[in-house]
């Protein structure tokens, strides 16, 4: 098993989350939704459902409400499914023999491509209502942003794969330099505690490779936070660019590299970074 299985869960144990809180906090008596892969969208994960007619359906792009969803990239709705001009009838068996009439479908999209679509019904005629469209549309972007950050720990990772049969050079170690930084910077716009500290791990593995020897216990060491901003500060930011990578504000970046400073016996932000290098605390 390779490290990026390891390290990425599964998209549809996300999707199925999101959907466990829309069915919490909406009311709404349907629930279902899919991840989209070559053939369509699979449809596999439901609350509330009386049938298995949906159960493992795939639905074509552009095909009734799911695939318009999916090709338009945005949230549509019908409020009487069975008599709707606005979407093919392709689906009309599964869908009617489960018994919904107004349906609302909303798509998660990743860098321009829908990646799933969440469903929220019910069995009787008329719109859905406001409380229900803001609960899907907030776990869209959710998941939106959950898929993204794992799209982006990923290509992490195939760069570090590609770089690992290579000789360690100058250049080699540049590159490990910034994906450590961008592992740290993505830590801290991740919502899923177990996903955030398996990036700190990865980050940590990295600076361990670039520093084999071991610390001593006399050594210094920094916080999570202090050192997130040094891997910044190491890449050439400035103290503004470093709080915008980190949602920080400037005057928060500065206190902390001042610490670091404290921690290290230096008197400036390069001095800070070779020291660091110097004790392993950065790659």
């Amino acid at each position: 098993m390779s490290s990026n299985d390891l390290l990425r869960p599964r998209d549809g144990d996300a999707l199925r989350a999101e959907l466990r809180v829309i069915v919490g906090s909406s009311g709404v008596p349907v629930v279902f939704g899919g991840e989209v892969a070559e053939r369509g969208l699979h449809l596999s994960e439901f609350h509330g459902t009386r049938t298995r007619g949906l159960d493992g359906l795939i639905i074509a792009n552009r095909f009734g409400l799911g695939g318009r969803v999916m090709d338009r990239r945005r949230p549509a709705a019908v409020s009487d499914y069975s008599n709707s001009q606005h979407i093919t009838h392709d689906y009309d068996r599964p869908v009617l023999g489960e018994g919904l009439c107004s349906i609302l479908a909303v798509p998660v999209v990743v860098a321009g491509i829908s990646r799933a679509v969440m469903y929220a019904a019910i069995r009787e005629r008329g719109p859905m209502g406001t409380r229900v469209a803001d609960t899907m549309i907030q776990a869209s972007k959710r998941l939106s942003h959950e898929m993204a950050v794992r799209d982006e720990v990923d290509q992490r990772l195939r760069m570090l794969d590609a770089r690992a049969a290579q000789p360690e050079s100058t250049a080699t170690t540049g590159v490990l330099r910034d994906v450590y930084a961008e592992l740290r910077t993505l830590s801290q716009s991740c919502d899923d505690d177990e996903l955030q500290s398996k990036l700190r791990a990865l980050s940590d593995r990295i600076s361990l490779a670039l520093h084999p020897s071991e610390r001593s216990d006399t050594d210094p060491t920094l916080s999570a936070r202090e050192t997130d901003v040094l891997a910044q500060i190491a890449l050439g930011c400035t103290n503004a660019e470093a709080a915008q990578r980190l949602s920080l504000k400037p005057e928060t970046v500065k206190s902390y590299l001042r610490t670091v400073m404290s921690k290290t016996g230096t008197r400036s932000r390069h001095e800070a970074v070779v020291a660091a290098r110097r004790l392993g605390l950065l790659p």
